[in-house]
């Protein structure tokens, strides 16, 4: 166990050294080979002691920034959530029993949605509650046709 907390030191560069250790040259390259592994399961295996599931975050961000594919981040990042919070797809019906867990795997992801594409994903959001998706819907990653027709690529 590490006595190292997260952000001291060069995290960054710790970041992407334990990337490449993993065989990849990039962090999107590492997430997206775990389309639904959440934030805090990315960062639990780059450094169970020492990496953020935030940190993983802005990384993915600064990424997706310089290659323009910030939609496709968003839209990623909604499939974490949904996986996080709702194991068993999305309910037959949004009753009390499960409104919660809707309502946080959609607020979580407005939450980690960058300002650029915040309303883009409230509307999004708001569509898949208008008109649900097929009961168990759980996209497996961002090019879901779903979440493409939700979130097409159109950077901003």
């Amino acid at each position: 166990m590490s006595d190292r907390h997260p952000f001291q030191g060069n995290w960054v560069a710790r970041l992407y050294e334990r990337v490449r250790e993993r065989g990849y040259d990039s962090l999107t390259a590492f997430a997206e080979a775990r389309p639904t592994a959440s934030l805090v399961a990315l960062a639990e295996e780059l450094g169970p002691d020492d990496v953020a599931g935030v940190q993983v975050f802005k990384g993915l961000v600064a990424e997706a920034e310089r290659s323009r594919r910030l939609t496709r981040l968003v839209r990623g990042q909604l499939v974490r959530e949904l996986w996080a919070c709702l194991p068993n797809g999305w309910p037959a019906v949004l009753d009390d029993a499960n409104r919660f867990d809707v309502a946080h795997a959609l607020g979580a992801w407005v939450t980690f949605t960058p300002e650029t594409h915040k309303e883009r994903a409230d509307k999004a959001g708001d569509a898949l509650l208008a008109t649900p998706p097929h009961p168990g819907w759980r996209p497996l990653g961002p090019d879901d046709e779903l979440l493409l027709t939700l979130l097409p690529d159109e950077e901003v």
